[in-house]
């Protein structure tokens, strides 16, 4: 993909969500940050939207009470783009502020622990090796509906007690909300999407709540029934905000990771020779090219002005994370990946900044470490089935996921399997 954008005008083709700038849509975001660092956009789903740009006023934006994430304050705008049947499946803390924000997430922190979350490290290597056993060495393979999507799909199905012959419907519905479209027929696939996986939910608690077992599901029920930590709206919304974003964002972040890592083999050496490596590399990857493009909607409850620009009242507000973990001003040589780079751990805003900080950031980074030691240590040789530049990414018109349509890998070069 190359790094130089011609057009003069970046903000239109970021605001008509062009194919070419969703394929690769870092030269115009250098161009925005030199420009237009806060950027208003009229984007395909018709609501003036604020981008910002820069490093320092993304990491600034993210923390800052003004912009709400509270969508029910900008109701007008949130029913224009999403329409009526998300409402029911956002009463989460991803869409909260304090002191909500704030009850929800102490909920799912006091379920979702650290412990809890490295009692996996063998399941997931379990999973992880299951999936390459069932990989033809014999023929390329396409790595994303093989391993990279299945990988986080049934650990957290598992996390959460979803039995195993209902994951494939769960995700199959998740697919549908993922694929955000703005015409009609897209509203209507996603409205039934929607209420499919909110009726499914309502079934599984109530499964749970008869049967309890060790999963995070009944965790969050025990928790909602000894203390009403929860209502009933806030425990289906939450659960379905954890399917979701517990497997859709780390799958892309594993197609990302093998797709640069097999493209830039100077690098993959570096780790291959020393795998404790990996998970320095992993920061280094997510800053390079994660999954989350851009932060969710927020909106300004007031005036806010950043650098030169007013974000009246009201205005809805998103972050670009992807420009963001470019920025020169903040990283030097920021379009080179550099497994090693120092410091980027604590720097980079792949996983947001402030109280909305990805709760499953410890999951997600344990699934990759796991998912890219296993594959590079099984299949050494494995490489790119295709030309890097024939491989194509998402370009729905919302730019709120990075990742890849495609990974066609061959696995042993030569292999006879």
């Amino acid at each position: 993909m190359t790094d130089v954008y011609e057009s003069s005008d970046p903000a239109a083709a970021a605001s008509a969500c062009t194919p070419e700038f969703r394929t690769n849509p870092h030269p115009v975001y250098a161009q925005l940050r030199k420009d237009s660092p806060v950027c208003p956009l009229l984007p395909p789903h018709g609501v003036e939207t604020y981008l910002i740009t820069r490093y320092d006023d993304a990491r600034t934006a993210l923390a800052d009470p003004r912009f709400s994430k509270d969508m029910y304050g900008a109701m007008d705008a949130y029913q224009r783009i999403f329409g009526d049947s998300s409402v029911a499946l956002d009463d989460n803390m991803l869409f909260s502020d304090p002191p909500k924000h704030t009850r929800l997430r102490r909920v799912v922190n006091g379920a979702l622990t650290p412990r809890r979350v490295e009692a996996l490290r063998p399941r997931v290597q379990e999973i992880a090796d299951g999936l390459l056993d069932r990989c033809s060495t014999r023929e390329p393979v396409d790595l994303l509906p093989s391993f990279a999507f299945p990988l986080p799909l049934n650990v957290i199905c598992e996390l959460l007690g979803v039995p195993e012959d209902e994951r494939e419907q769960a995700h199959t519905w998740s697919v549908t909300v993922a694929k955000t479209g703005f015409g009609p027929e897209a509203k209507k696939a996603l409205e039934e999407a929607e209420g499919n996986l909110r009726n499914y939910l309502v079934d599984l608690i109530a499964r749970k709540r008869r049967n309890p077992g060790e999963d995070l599901m009944s965790a969050l029920i025990t928790a909602q029934d000894q203390d009403g930590a929860l209502t009933d709206s806030e425990l289906v919304s939450t659960a379905w905000v954890l399917l979701f974003a517990g497997h859709k964002t780390t799958a892309y972040l594993i197609g990302n990771a093998v797709y640069h890592l097999l493209t830039h083999q100077d690098q993959l050496r570096t780790v291959k020779q020393d795998p404790a490596l990996f998970p320095q590399a992993i920061e280094e990857l997510l800053r390079y090219e994660g999954s989350v493009e851009n932060s969710t909607f927020r909106y300004a409850t007031e005036d806010v002005k950043i650098r030169d620009v007013l974000i009246p009242k009201g205005a809805l507000v998103q972050i670009a994370i992807a420009s963001a973990n470019r920025d020169p001003e903040a990283f030097d040589d920021p379009d080179r990946l550099h497994l090693m780079r120092e410091g980027v751990q604590s720097t980079h805003i792949a996983f947001g900044h402030g109280p909305h900080y990805c709760v499953g950031a410890p999951l997600a980074r344990l699934e990759m470490q796991i998912a890219l030691t296993t594959l590079f240590r099984r299949y050494p040789d494995v490489a790119m089935a295709v030309p890097p530049e024939d491989v194509r990414w998402l370009t729905v018109p919302f730019p709120a996921f990075r990742g890849l349509v495609e990974l066609p890998v061959s696995l042993e070069p030569g292999g006879t399997r």
